[in-house]
C-alpha cells in the first residue's frame, strides 16, 4: 500500500477502536495479554500513537513513555492520541529519514505501515474483550505478515532467541496468494526470509488463512485455531511456527 493508503487505514481502525473504547466495559480482561484490562490496553495503544507520532516527526528515536495516564474521558484521551499520530503522518514526507527497530529502511514511511499493524491487532484484542466479532482484512493481514518477516524475524535476536529453522521452509496465504521462503541461519544466527519465487521449493510449507498466520505470527491465536495447514516436514513447520517473532 502507498503511504496514503496506509493513512486511510489508519485512520479507519483509530474510528474502530475509539468506539470500543466508548462502548466496552475497561475493566473487561483482554485475551492472549497477561493480566491486562481493556483500561490497559488503551493506555498501552494512546501511548504508543503519541510515541510514533514523535518520532516522525523528528526522525529520531525517543524513550517509550507508558505512565501517561488519560483523563476522566477514556475515549476522547484516545482519539486525541490517534489524532496525534495522523496529524504528525500526515504532515511528513514518507520518503524522509527517520528510526525504526526493524530491518526496514529508516524512512518515515515505516512508521505509516507499523502503526496500521499495531492498530489492527489491538483492535482485534479489543473486540475480544469486550466479546464483540472482528475479523483482520485479509490484505491487511498479509501485510502484517510480511511485516513481521521481512522486518522482525530479522532483527528478533534484539528481543527473543531466534525460532528454530532446520529445514527451508515456506509460508503462504490461501487468500492473498503471497509467499515467504525462511531458510535456516546464516552467520548471524538468524533464519533467513524473503518474498519467495513461485518455482523455489521448500522441504515443508505453511498454507492458511492471512487472519491466521498474523495472529498466530503476533500470538493471538495458538496453531491449532489458525487454520493453518502443514505439509512436508511437519515437525520443522511446527518447530518454527512456535516462534516467537514480535518484540
Amino acid at each position: 500500500m502507498t503511504p496514503d493508503e496506509y493513512l486511510e487505514r489508519l485512520r479507519e481502525l483509530t474510528t474502530g477502536f475509539a468506539r470500543v473504547v466508548r462502548t466496552g466495559d475497561h475493566a473487561a480482561p483482554v485475551p492472549c495479554c497477561g493480566d491486562w484490562r481493556l483500561r490497559d490496553l488503551v493506555v498501552h495503544l494512546g501511548n504508543v500513537h503519541r510515541w510514533a507520532a514523535g518520532v516522525v516527526r523528528t526522525g529520531d528515536p525517543s524513550q517509550q513513555i507508558f505512565e501517561a495516564e488519560p483523563g476522566a474521558d477514556l475515549a476522547a484521551w484516545y482519539g486525541e492520541c490517534a489524532d496525534d499520530l495522523i496529524e504528525a503522518l500526515r504532515a511528513a514526507s514518507p520518503q524522509d529519514g527517520a528510526w525504526n527497530f526493524t530491518a526496514a529502511a529508516k524512512t518515515k514511511a515505516f512508521w505509516f505501515r507499523r502503526q496500521v499493524h499495531e492498530t489492527a491487532v489491538h483492535l482485534l484484542d479489543a473486540h475480544r474483550a469486550a466479546g464483540t466479532e472482528y475479523t483482520l482484512d485479509p490484505s491487511i493481514a498479509a501485510d502484517g505478515v510480511d511485516e513481521v518477516l521481512l522486518g522482525m524475524l530479522p532483527k528478533v535476536k534484539r528481543w527473543h532467541t531466534p525460532p528454530v529453522v532446520t529445514v527451508p521452509l515456506l509460508l503462504k496465504t490461501s487468500d492473498t496468494g503471497h509467499a515467504w521462503l525462511i531458510t535456516p541461519p546464516g552467520e548471524n544466527d538468524v533464519p533467513g526470509s524473503r518474498t519467495a519465487d513461485p518455482a523455489e521449493t521448500a522441504e515443508a510449507v505453511v498454507e492458511g488463512p492471512a487472519e491466521g498466520l498474523d495472529l498466530l505470527l503476533w500470538q493471538r491465536v495458538g496453531l491449532a485455531e489458525s487454520g493453518l495447514r502443514s505439509t512436508g516436514d511437519v515437525a520443522a513447520a511446527e518447530t518454527f511456527l512456535a516462534g516467537p517473532f514480535t518484540p
